[in-house]
């Protein structure tokens, strides 16, 4: 099998060669697992989002609260101290190498966990609860102290890009400027007769965002309206929404955002990221035959990770792709054909999938009682389960069609059964990681890419 060393860019920089840390996560999962004896309510909860939708109930942590007796095990397990904002005598402890929980360390404290969900409001609702709320829409940290049993507090938290854990009231102006960017993000235009249009209009749309809030705002509701527009034209994903709906859960387990861009809108996507707070990771060179390269972004404030595809010719696996705007080719890869039929991720098209993560094995099966099959994995190691569902067909128009023949980038052949069947346009990715690791499998995807060429899934072959 596998180890994790194997699963990271040809050329890794070291700060990304993300590592198992199995000791870490039994030391905060043990945390966990005694909240739950205590808490027979988060433990009946916790079996249903098991039960009910194929949910993991450790992926929705966002902080445990522990003494500083029980952080030793902790700490000596590779947590350590973060600068967040805290209450007056609490420690913030996170893990720089690993995707776990955080942890607030404060002397006597009562024996807490909080889960994050999209919407405070929505979960009291979906359970019938009478709790107050802490913080007015707009604050950047919501929380409901939800139930209490046996002396400890089970708490549900919302975030508005922001990692602190001091609930602060927003102001009037405030919770009107977050209101308007909400809108100016569902309303922005993404299909222009010519892209470079479309990306002048996101960058302007952008700015007036940014002279309203601040960035780490305006990176948390983009991506809720990019969400929104993806499970739109998703099947899977409005299934998986509303099974998640029901429990007042929303999307607060998702995991990366999968951008396909073309050649020569690659660089934009990149610069309207880097505005939006992004830092760049890991960054893959899949090699001379693969024919495609990805970015890996995070904005670490907002707890977003982007994955970025693009077609790579031969010859620019050893450049920075990131950085270089890149030309048209004379063919087109899976990805550039994705966005030839489609339009961009960043534009007309949404986002190729969203992979958030899950209870691997009962989420295929709950999804295939639902209707929805799921596709081999193309991941299926112990610490990183990964599969897409059965894409979902999207009609393509003829000028999209037209313009790939007429520049000799399909045959037409491959044009007719466009326009009779359409093409595969997204998917939901059901991913499971274990041992904390937050990296990904670069070979595996270079199968799954090529396994989902649009040319490929033609009815017929």
């Amino acid at each position: 099998m596998a180890s994790a060393a194997t699963m990271t860019a040809s050329v890794p920089h070291p700060a990304f060669d993300w590592p198992l840390c199995h000791e870490a996560e039994r030391a905060v999962g043990g945390v966990i697992q005694e909240f739950l004896g205590k808490h027979p309510w988060a433990a009946g909860l916790a079996a249903r989002m098991r039960d009910e939708a194929g949910n993991d109930f450790f992926e929705w942590v966002d902080h445990v609260v522990v003494t500083p007796a029980q952080a030793g095990a902790l700490r000596a397990a590779g947590y350590a101290e973060e600068s967040a904002e805290a209450p007056a005598g609490t420690t913030v402890l996170w893990h720089p190498r690993a995707m776990l929980p955080r942890v607030l360390v404060r002397a006597g404290a009562t024996p807490e966990l909080a889960l994050r969900v999209e919407s405070v409001a929505d979960f009291l609702a979906a359970h019938n609860l009478d709790a107050a709320i802490e913080g007015a829409w707009g604050a950047r940290l919501r929380r409901s102290p939800v139930r209490e049993e046996n002396g400890a507090r089970l708490t549900v938290v919302e975030r508005l890009g922001h990692r602190g854990f001091v609930v602060r009231e927003p102001t009037a102006e405030f919770v009107r400027a977050a209101l308007q960017t909400r809108e100016l993000w569902r309303t922005r235009k993404r299909d222009f007769a010519d892209d470079a249009d479309g990306v002048r209009h996101a960058f302007a749309r952008l700015d007036a965002v940014l002279a309203l809030v601040d960035r780490d705002a305006a990176c948390e509701l983009f991506f809720a309206e990019e969400r929104a527009f993806w499970e739109a034209r998703n099947r899977a994903g409005q299934i998986q929404k509303r099974r998640q709906d029901r429990l007042g859960l929303g999307w607060g387990n998702h995991d990366h955002h999968t951008f396909r861009s073309s050649r020569e809108r690659f660089a934009d996507l990149m610069a309207f990221l880097a505005k939006l707070g992004f830092h760049k990771r890991e960054r893959y060179y899949a090699g001379a035959e693969a024919g495609w390269g990805a970015q890996i972004l995070e904005q670490s404030v907002a707890g977003i990770v982007v994955f970025a595809d693009v077609d790579l010719m031969p010859e620019e696996t050893q450049i920075d792709f990131s950085s270089q705007r890149l030309s048209a080719a004379p063919a087109l890869r899976t990805v550039g054909l994705w966005c030839g039929l489609h339009g961009d991720s960043f534009l007309q098209a949404g986002m190729h999938h969203l992979e958030a993560r899950f209870d691997f094995a009962r989420l295929r099966d709950q999804l295939a009682a639902e209707g929805v099959n799921t596709m081999k994995p193309f991941s299926d190691f112990d610490f990183l389960r990964q599969a897409f569902t059965e894409g979902e067909r999207w009609r393509v128009r003829p000028a999209r069609v037209q313009a790939l023949l007429s520049q000799k980038l399909i045959t037409a052949e491959q044009a007719d059964g466009f326009l009779r069947d359409g093409a595969i346009g997204s998917h939901l990715e059901n991913l499971q990681r274990k041992g904390g690791f937050k990296g990904f499998n670069q070979k595996s995807v270079s199968v799954i890419i090529a396994a989902t060429d649009p040319r490929k899934m033609q009815a017929g072959h």
